[in-house]
């Protein structure tokens, strides 16, 4: 069970008591952080602190903690819808609307309340730590701290620094989310990060195939039957159609419109007719009913997932190549923050780098588009009989 012991810790603010806020909130008070959770919404205040409580008594339910220790760390939270309350914090770590504008705004309020050495992390998914960092005053502080949902269970954490982000600030982001059980990778900045930029083609390529005319519970079976724990229709639906398109919709714009990275029309007409998923009770599959029987009647096909899956090892290999972060890591960052059954590129090693630029290359003569362009570092190891881990 956690210790909660607020001796010497530094207070955390949170700003934004959405679900991830909250959930980065409730991390800090059980891991005994003095924590100030600030929304301009009371009723979104009210509803964060409600879901850290209730989200605590379950652990004490469960005999994850004890009430005292439950107390200990609520004892530890204030909930304010003044920004003002932030002045004292030593972290500030702003999970608001996915908005560069909006959280600009945000951060140049944050600069005159805090102390000079103050970090200004931002939660951000997809959005460059170096434009939130260049109109501050102070652009050493800004920092990438993307927590993944549900905060208090995903044990990953992806800390971006900008091109002007002080080390010493990157280190104490990454000292601090380890002290809280997590796994702290180092990505750079560019967009989407590891994760999000690496998973692009689990959603992208399955709305390819679909377009195709392949039923949804077909593909999905496909992937499931290799190891993932959900397939992309299935978590599209779960994380939100809307969501994930606008995520795409980033990447593309922010890649300059590189083919790989393109929306589907197929997803943007799910969003215009609000298919939302889960939340709306219809997205790929109808939820009207209760949960949808979403891999019924369905047959797995290993065409299909050979070609997902190759097109999620190219990404990976990308990322690599381009220095996003180490090939350690970028597994890692995988299978730690979306859950995928091994790490693309150790896959990679095991079915070998010749068969994947064999299926890429075909998808590319087969299509004739760019998106199937093989990385040339995967290039590069299938001409040499190389492995990305020796």
């Amino acid at each position: 069970m956690t210790n909660i012991a607020s001796e010497n810790k530094e207070q955390i603010s949170v700003i934004g008591a959405g679900t991830m806020g909250s959930g980065i909130a409730q991390l800090a008070i059980i891991h005994g952080h003095p924590t100030v959770l600030v929304d301009a919404n009371e009723a979104s205040l009210a509803r964060g602190t409600d879901a850290i409580r209730k989200n605590l008594d379950r652990d004490v339910e469960k005999g994850r903690k004890t009430a005292q220790q439950v107390a200990s760390a609520l004892s530890l939270l204030t909930a304010s819808s003044d920004i003002a309350k932030c002045k004292g914090s030593e972290i500030v770590i702003e999970a608001i609307v996915e908005s560069l504008p909006v959280k600009e705004e945000l951060f140049s309020k944050l600069e005159s309340l805090l102390a000079p050495g103050a970090i200004l992390a931002s939660n951000t998914s997809s959005l460059s730590i170096a434009a939130l960092a260049g109109s501050r005053k102070s652009p050493e502080r800004v920092v990438g701290v993307h927590f993944f949902n549900p905060a208090p269970l995903m044990k990953l954490v992806e800390i971006v620094p900008g091109l002007l982000t002080n080390p010493s600030v990157t280190a104490r982001c990454s000292a601090l989310v380890t002290s809280w059980g997590k796994t702290s990778v180092c990505a750079k900045d560019t967009p989407g990060f590891i994760v999000n930029r690496v998973a692009r083609p689990f959603y992208g390529e399955a709305l390819r195939i679909a377009e195709e005319g392949l039923p949804y519970a077909s593909i999905d079976a496909s992937m499931k039957d290799l190891g993932f724990k959900m397939g992309p229709f299935e978590l599209m639906d779960l994380i939100g159609n809307d969501i994930n398109y606008a995520v795409t919709c980033s990447v593309f714009e922010s890649f300059y419109y590189d083919s790989r990275y393109r929306p589907s029309i197929l997803q943007r007409r799910m969003v215009e007719n609000n298919l939302l998923g889960r939340k709306t009770k219809h997205g790929y599959y109808d939820y009207r009913s209760g949960d949808a029987a979403v891999l019924s009647a369905s047959r797995p096909s290993v065409e299909i997932s050979d070609r997902i899956l190759a097109m999620l090892i190219n990404e990976a290999a990308e990322a690599a190549r381009l220095q996003i972060a180490s090939p350690k890591e970028i597994d890692l960052a995988m299978t730690l923050g979306v859950n995928y059954p091994k790490g693309l590129l150790g896959w990679c090693d095991e079915l070998g780098a010749a068969k994947i630029v064999t299926q890429l290359d075909a998808l590319k003569a087969r299509y004739g588009e760019e998106r199937y362009r093989a990385s040339p570092y995967l290039r590069d190891l299938a001409a040499n009989n190389g492995k990305f881990f020796k």
